[in-house]
């Protein structure tokens, strides 16, 4: 087995993956500035010249001088990239071109403003995007930023300087610099040369000096950027000593632990800390190793621990102590902050004298015991747990009673193992108290029942004395061991089980399409886990429970006034908090990017367990998740729909101008020929051009009708009639409508007589079926109506002798103006015939398909189509 000191002697493996990360990309240095003016352009185009000077390909990608002399006549001698010119509004824009810097490739590259925000339509839309390719492309970048851009600060700053950056990028990219130089001026220093003209013009700098650049405003932003330089420091030291293992702390700069634990000085811990973090102006960690006897007031604390402005950290381990020393020196922790022991014994007095012995290069901060703090309620007799002791004294009694009776066959060192085997299977079922106890009782018994002198509690043979005192320290060390392990058992298991139910939910909302689908799921996991679950949404009218589990869940008065300050103002509210504690519900807020949309509650009379609320809280969060995934996808299908609806109106408008001009210039020719002739034409011709008038509106007639058709099944507006249908009648009555086919009858099965189906629409099914087939068959070909019965179903097929359709075009010919590519064009059409068909064949709940080659035409002639119907007999 490995040393343990020489495992925590190892480089750590995730910093040395950052490393190797970092080594993999391009170098990113940025210019901190506090305010503009400071001379941060002029720092990198000063430290560009250097490099230049030492041979390296230095290109400056895009420099912004505000019209400053100074500033554009340092720019000479640097490669300058020709800027990309963007339209925007009427006016022509140049921003940075990407494409031209990642093709000239230099060695390092000049972008000035991090955080500018790129016109719309390029690649990114923020200059900091376009950096973070360019380091993935091995291009060493330098930049600069005010500190007044970062998105965390943006509320500080606009507070203090009454202005809000419009502008922000955040906070992870100067995270991502592997090198930070702060450009610092002095305040009067910066608003002297805003006086002198350096940074603005002199009608705009007056204006400047009274608002933006007053001299407490720019010390404060001075404060901020040394401030964040100085922590970024502190994160590249502790990388480094993360790299090359070297043991913490060093102490330079303060960092503060609160030790969290199962007991009344949680939170009086996390606000002491909280008071010495906000005085040492030091970041603030809550830490908690979880134990098996966690409880809602440790969650309480870690929760009042964010709230104050810190963050948390827990872990898993059997050695608390060692834990959190190998914490506190990965992070360079230099103060720790514990509750002080209450009493002289105890464990938290063992473990403050152990820290303090071990924990020697830290400043440790021990929190005095509340002056005032509550008595304990008394736990009524009858809610005391008296039944592990009265099954550990029955085993005892029956066990000393077995032995009494076979005490000729047992010797009495026999006995010393059975009440040892009894003190473990104690330990391990109940805790350690009954295992103690079972070792104290049976250390009496042994001594009283099976060593001589016999029924008294001496001992004679000095031998009996050495064995009694080591059954004692083995029964009551294997009590001790055992019961640990049955609690560290039942805390592993709370975990198994809290992390299989997190899988559950998972699975059932990644299943769950609708919102209502996503409410339900969380009501009944919540229930399983609480024994009653209710999902609220946020609307216009306020709070309204959306799924609920059991059906007779419901919030009173007071659970609703929770709920509604639980979405108000984004905190727990309910049992085990401090806001309506006496609600016997906990309720959760789901939020995501930044909004509540609603509660989720879970029935809680009592506080609930640590491990139990983590579950739920993980619950609430996987379900806003899944709510806001839910929203996009209801959004994504409307914005489909709406362009497919787009769509069609288009294709709808096309069409009408494409298939109504030929008919219409055909008539309008006709009758002008007509009127202008008039008796000079002699009877035959009047009659053909009446004819063809006659025709061309017939085709009219009919294609206005199909937009019609398509316009009612877009619209949803199709009502359809169930009925008992003869389907010879449907057919026949069809047939007479489509005239100047040649068919070949109607063969219909006995079985297949009758179906259900609205009569208009079916009709109308085959009279487009059948002028299709009319159209894309050659003259002198026959057409053939056939129906079988298939289970519950009617298969009508009606079937041609064409020049049949395209494999790959099979599956399409059903879509709203689609024509088939090859066959006889001649014919005119709008492609909707067979999309009508198909919106009315599965309005009536059936379907629709077609075939072609028809497997019963010989190979040597015409592929033919067979177009079969599937509904559902009478």
């Amino acid at each position: 087995m490995e040393n343990p000191r020489a495992e925590a002697a190892r480089p750590d493996p995730d910093a040395l993956l950052a490393g190797l990360e970092r080594g993999q990309r391009g170098h990113l240095k940025i210019f901190l500035g506090a305010a503009p003016g400071v001379g941060k352009t002029w720092e990198m185009l000063d430290a560009a010249h250097a490099h230049r000077m030492k041979g390296v390909d230095v290109v400056a990608g895009l420099i912004e001088t505000h019209g400053r002399a100074g500033t554009a006549q340092k720019t000479a001698g640097l490669e300058m990239l020709r800027r990309l010119t963007v339209p925007y509004r009427g006016q022509m824009l140049e921003e940075f071109d990407l494409d031209a810097a990642l093709t000239r490739h230099p060695q390092l590259l000049l972008v000035d403003e991090l955080a500018h925000t790129n016109v719309p339509g390029l690649r990114h839309a923020k200059r900091w995007q376009d950096v973070q390719e360019l380091l993935a492309a091995g291009i060493d970048v330098w930049s600069t930023v005010n500190v007044q851009h970062l998105e965390s600060l943006n509320d500080q700053v606009a507070r203090i300087t009454g202005v809000r950056v419009a502008e922000t990028l955040p906070d992870t990219v100067l995270d991502m610099a592997d090198e930070i130089e702060l450009i610092d001026l002095p305040p009067n220093e910066l608003r002297t040369r805003l006086r002198e003209g350096h940074i603005y013009r002199p009608d705009i700098a007056g204006r400047a000096l009274e608002g933006f650049f007053r001299e407490g405003n720019l010390g404060a932003l001075r404060e901020i950027a040394l401030r964040r330089a100085a922590q970024r420091i502190d994160k590249d030291v502790t990388r480094y000593m993360r790299e090359r293992a070297i043991p913490g702390p060093w102490p330079v700069a303060e960092r503060v632990l609160a030790l969290i634990g199962p007991d009344d000085a949680a939170a009086n811990v996390v606000r002491h800390a909280a008071r010495l973090a906000e005085a040492l102006h030091a970041p603030l960690t809550a830490f908690h190793v979880e134990r098996p006897e966690d409880n809602a007031q440790v969650q309480a604390a870690l929760d009042l621990a964010v709230q104050l402005g810190g963050g948390v950290a827990t872990q898993s381990s059997t050695d608390m102590l060692q834990a959190v020393l190998d914490y506190a020196a990965a992070n360079n922790i230099t103060h720790i902050v514990v509750g002080r022991a209450a009493g002289r014994r105890g464990f938290r007095r063992r473990f403050a004298e152990i820290l303090l012995a071990k924990a020697q290069a830290y400043t440790l901060h021990f929190v005095p015991l509340r002056a005032a703090a509550p008595p304990r309620p008394l736990v009524p007799p009858h809610q005391r747990a008296w039944e592990p002791y009265l099954l550990a004294a029955g085993l005892l009694a029956a066990t000393a009673g077995g032995g009494l009776a076979a005490q000729k066959y047992i010797p009495p060192e026999a006995m010393g193992l059975i009440f040892t085997g009894l003190i473990a299977a104690m330990a391990s079922r109940s805790g350690r108290n009954p295992g103690l106890f079972t070792a104290i009782a049976a250390f009496f018994l042994w001594n009283f029942f099976f060593l001589p002198p016999f029924y008294t509690l001496s001992v004679a043979d000095p031998r009996d004395v050495v064995a009694l005192i080591v059954f004692l320290l083995i029964g009551l060390l294997t009590g001790q061991l055992a019961g640990r392990v049955r609690l560290e058992a039942g805390a592993a298991a709370a975990r198994v089980e809290a992390l299989r139910r997190i899988s559950v939910f998972s699975q059932r909302l990644s299943q769950a399409v609708t919102i209502s689908d996503v409410l339900r799921a969380a009501a009944e996991e919540t229930a399983v886990l609480t024994g009653g679950g209710i999902v609220a949404l946020q609307g216009p009218a306020g709070l309204t429970v959306e799924a609920r589990h059991p059906e007779g869940a419901a919030l009173d008065e007071a659970a609703e006034a929770a709920a509604c300050w639980c979405v108000t103002h984004d905190v727990e509210t309910g049992t085990g908090t401090s806001t309506l504690p006496a609600v016997p519900w906990r309720l959760l807020p789901l939020h995501s990017h930044g909004t509540v949309s609603g509660v989720l509650a879970a029935r809680a009379i009592t506080a609930l367990p640590a491990p139990l609320l983590q579950t739920l809280t993980t619950l609430s969060d996987q379900t806003a998740l899944a709510l806001e995934r839910a929203r996009l996808a209801m959004r994504t299908a409307r914005t489909q729909a709406h362009e497919d609806s787009q769509k069609l109106r288009n294709a709808l408008l096309s069409s009408l101008s494409h298939d109504l001009r030929t008919p219409l210039t055909a008539i309008r020719g006709a009758a002008e020929t007509l009127a202008q002739a008039g008796e000079a034409l002699d009877a035959p011709t009047r009659a053909d051009l009446l004819a063809s008038i006659g025709q061309d509106i017939a085709r009219m007639t009919k294609f206005l009708a199909n937009i019609m058709d398509m316009a009612r099944v877009e619209s949803g507006a199709i009502e359809v009639r169930r009925e008992r249908l003869a389907l010879a009648a449907v057919a026949e009555a069809a047939i007479a409508r489509v005239p100047g086919a040649l068919y070949t009858g109607i063969n219909i099965a006995p079985a297949a007589a009758f179906v259900q189906a609205d009569p208009d629409l079916l009709e109308q099914v085959l009279v487009n079926l059948l002028d299709n087939a009319l159209k894309y068959a050659p003259e002198g070909s026959r057409i053939a109506i056939a129906a079988r019965r298939e289970g519950d179903n009617v298969m009508l097929n009606v079937a041609d002798e064409g020049v049949g359709i395209a494999p790959d075009e099979l599956t399409a010919v059903f879509d709203s103006f689609f024509r088939a590519g090859r066959g006889d064009r001649v014919a005119p059409g709008t492609g909707l015939g067979l999309a009508i068909a198909k919106a009315f064949t599965e309005a009536m709940g059936g379907t629709i398909h077609a075939q072609s080659p028809r497997p019963d035409l010989p190979a040597d002639g015409l592929p033919g189509t067979i177009v079969t119907l599937s509904l559902p007999a009478a």
